[in-house]
C-alpha cells in the first residue's frame, strides 16, 4: 500500500496558489464555502472542518482497487472493516470494527460475530452477505485487484483468482448466520485478523457497484459505512467529506474533513503559514532543520520501507552481479544525512522494530567489492554502463534519486538518468512496464514480517520486479503458519537472504520517520507507526 522557499509569498500570490488549490482565500480563521454539484453553495464552519493536504488526486478510491497510501487516506474515512486498530498500546493491536467478535479453536476457521443496527450511508442495513461480496470481488479476476493476494490464505481463494475455479462457493468464506460470517483457510494462520484491517478486504454494497459501473465511487453515487462520507469531489483540486450521523462508532467530532490536493510541497508549507491548511503527513527535506523548532512541528518512527527496484528482465539488470555491484556501490547512511529527518538506513527488508527485523542482513556499502561484482559480470570499463531510473514526482524523491545518481557516477563510474512522472502515470508505467530500476515504498499494513516478506513473493501483485523464486515463495508460506516463534525468525532470515543478498531484486535504502506540521487548533491528530490516518477522533478549536 506504496507505496513520503520557506519564504512567505506576498497575500496577492498566495490568492493565486489558493485559487489553483480551492482554499480560497478568504482571511485566516473563516468559514469556507464550496458549490456542491445538485445542492449548490455549502459553508463548512471553520470550527467543525478540518483542512489536511493530500499531495496528488487519489488514483482511486475503489478499496479494492486503490495500492496507495492517498487513496487509503480518503477509503479509511469513508469505511470500516471487520477488524481496525487499537493504537493506545506500546504496540498496535486489533480492534473490534464492524465485527464486535472474533473466534477460533486452531486458527484456521476463524467466526466474525458482526454488529447489530449498523447502517450504511444510504440507511441500508449492514449484513455479513456484504463482507462475503467484498471477498468476492476482490478474488475476482475481473477486478484485476493487485491485494487479491491478501485473501490467498483462504481455502481454493487463490485457484478462483486465477480463474482456476469458477464455483466462488468453494472459497472459503460463507454466511453462518444472521450476523455472522466464518472464514475457513488452508492452514492455520494466528495473526489472520490482522489482514482484515487492510482496506482491500473491506465490504462492498454489490447492488450500488452493478448500477453505476466504474461511476460507483463518484459522491452522488458511493454507498460507504465508515465515519464520514464523501459530500464533494474535485478532480485534481479537493476532497470533502462529511461527518456520517448514521455512524456506529466514535461519531467524528468534526463536521467536515477537507482533502486539499497541493503537490508542490512549499506550496503546502506557504498554506499552513497562512492558516490556510491545518495539517501536513510530510515535509521536504531541505526544510526539516528548520520546521524541528517549530511547536506545530511532529515526528514518528513507523513501519516503511523505501527502496530502489529492478525490473530482472531489462539490460543492465537481467545481470544479478550488476544488481548486487549496485546494492554494495550506495551509502545509505549518505541518503539518510540528506534527508536529515532521523530515518534509518536499511539493508534488511524488514524494518527496524519489527519481529524479523536483522541489522546484518543484506549487501552493506562496500565499493571494492561492487567493483570486483562488475568486473565478474563482464564490466572492464562500467562506465560503458547505462541505467534509466524512474521516479513519481516528489521532491524528496528527487532529492535522493540525484543523491544516488551521484554516488553511482562517483563510485563506480555508472551513468543513471533520472525521469519522474506524475502519480498516477508512474504506477501504471511500473504495472505494465517497469523500467530497468525505480523508486518504491511500502507501509506497512500490519506489523508482522509478511506484510513486508509477501510482497516479493510471485503471485504477488505488489511485485514490479518481475522476480520468481519458488523457494522463496515456500519459505514465505512456511513462515505464515509457523507457530512457533523462532523457527519463524530462522524462516525469514533464509528467505531474506534470497531477496537481499542472493538474488537482489531490489535495493533496501532505509526505514521511513513520519514528518508532520500538525496547527495549534487542532487536537487528537492521528500520528502512528503505521500512518493510518483515521480523523474521527480529531477535535479543532
Amino acid at each position: 500500500m506504496t507505496h513520503f522557499s520557506s519564504i512567505r509569498p506576498f497575500f496577492a500570490l498566495l490568492c493565486v496558489v489558493a485559487a489553483v488549490v480551492s482554499v480560497g482565500c478568504t482571511k485566516k480563521g473563516k468559514d469556507l464555502e464550496i458549490t456542491v454539484p445538485g445542492q449548490g453553495k455549502l459553508t463548512l464552519p471553520h470550527k467543525e472542518t478540518l483542512r489536511v493536504r493530500i499531495e496528488t488526486e487519489p488514483p482511486s478510491i475503489d478499496w479494492h482497487k486503490a495500492t496507495d497510501t492517498t487513496s487509503a487516506l480518503v477509503t479509511e474515512n469513508l469505511m470500516d472493516g471487520l477488524v481496525g486498530y487499537d493504537f493506545s498500546k506500546p504496540e498496535p493491536d486489533v480492534a473490534p470494527a464492524l465485527a464486535e467478535k472474533w473466534r477460533s479453536k486452531d486458527n484456521r476457521v476463524w467466526t466474525f460475530t458482526l454488529r447489530q443496527g449498523v447502517v450504511w450511508s444510504d440507511g441500508q442495513p449492514f449484513g455479513p452477505q456484504h463482507v462475503v461480496d467484498g471477498f468476492k470481488r476482490l478474488l475476482n479476476p475481473m477486478t484485476a485487484s493487485e491485494y487479491a493476494y491478501f485473501l490467498y490464505p483462504l481455502k481454493n481463494a487463490r485457484a478462483f483468482a486465477e480463474g482456476k475455479l469458477k464455483d466462488f462457493a468453494q472459497v472459503g468464506v460463507r454466511v453462518t448466520g444472521p450476523n455472522e460470517v466464518t472464514v475457513e483457510l488452508d492452514k492455520p494462520m494466528s495473526y489472520f485478523p490482522f489482514l482484515l484491517t487492510h482496506h482491500s478486504t473491506f465490504p462492498v454494497r454489490q447492488d450500488v457497484i452493478d448500477k453505476h459501473g466504474d461511476r460507483w465511487t463518484e459522491p452522488a453515487n458511493i454507498v460507504t459505512i465508515g465515519p464520514f462520507r464523501l459530500k464533494l469531489w474535485e478532480h485534481d483540486k479537493q476532497l470533502v467529506m462529511e461527518r456520517n450521523d448514521a455512524y456506529y462508532g466514535v461519531k467524528p467530532q468534526l463536521k467536515y474533513l477537507v482533502g486539499l490536493i497541493i503537490q508542490e510541497a512549499s506550496t503546502a508549507i506557504n498554506l499552513f503559514e497562512s492558516g490556510r491548511v491545518d495539517a501536513l503527513n510530510s515535509l521536504p527535506a531541505q526544510q526539516i532543520r528548520e520546521l524541528k523548532k517549530r511547536k506545530e512541528f511532529k515526528a514518528v518512527g513507523n513501519l516503511t520501507i523505501q527502496y530502489y527496484g529492478f525490473n530482472i528482465e531489462k539490460k543492465p539488470m537481467d545481470n544479478v552481479k550488476i544488481r548486487q555491484a549496485i546494492a554494495h556501490a550506495i551509502d545509505r547512511q549518505e541518503i539518510v544525512n540528506v534527508l536529515a529527518g532521523g530515518q534509518i538506513p536499511m539493508t534488511s527488508f524488514v524494518p527496524v522494530g519489527m519481529f524479523g527485523y536483522e541489522a546484518g542482513r543484506g549487501r552493506t556499502f562496500n565499493i571494492e567489492k561492487a567493483k570486483g561484482l562488475l568486473k565478474e559480470a563482464g564490466y572492464d570499463d562500467p562506465t560503458k554502463i547505462k541505467i534509466e531510473f524512474r521516479s513519481n514526482q516528489n521532491e524528496n524523491h528527487q532529492l535522493i534519486a540525484e543523491n544516488i545518481q551521484a554516488q553511482l557516477k562517483r563510485n563506480l563510474g555508472v551513468s543513471m538518468e533520472i525521469k519522474n512522472e506524475e502519480w498516477k502515470v508512474f504506477l501504471n508505467t511500473v504495472k505494465v512496464d517497469p523500467p530497468p530500476m525505480y523508486r518504491f515504498g511500502w507501509q506497512g499494513d500490519y506489523p508482522d514480517p509478511d506484510n513486508f516478506l509477501n510482497l516479493m513473493t510471485s503471485y504477488s501483485e505488489n511485485n514490479r520486479t518481475r522476480w520468481k523464486n519458488k523457494k522463496y515463495d515456500d519459505l514465505i508460506e512456511k513462515a505464515a503458519t509457523e507457530s512457533d516463534r523462532e523457527r519463524r525468525r530462522q524462516i525469514y532470515a533464509e528467505a531474506q537472504k534470497m531477496l537481499v543478498e542472493d538474488d537482489v531484486p531490489l535495493v533496501p535504502l532505509y526505514t521511513g520517520v513520519s514528518h508532520h506540521m500538525i496547527a495549534e487548533r487542532v487536537e487528537n491528530y492521528p500520528v502512528n507507526i503505521l500512518a493510518r490516518y483515521r480523523y474521527n477522533e480529531v477535535r479543532v478549536k
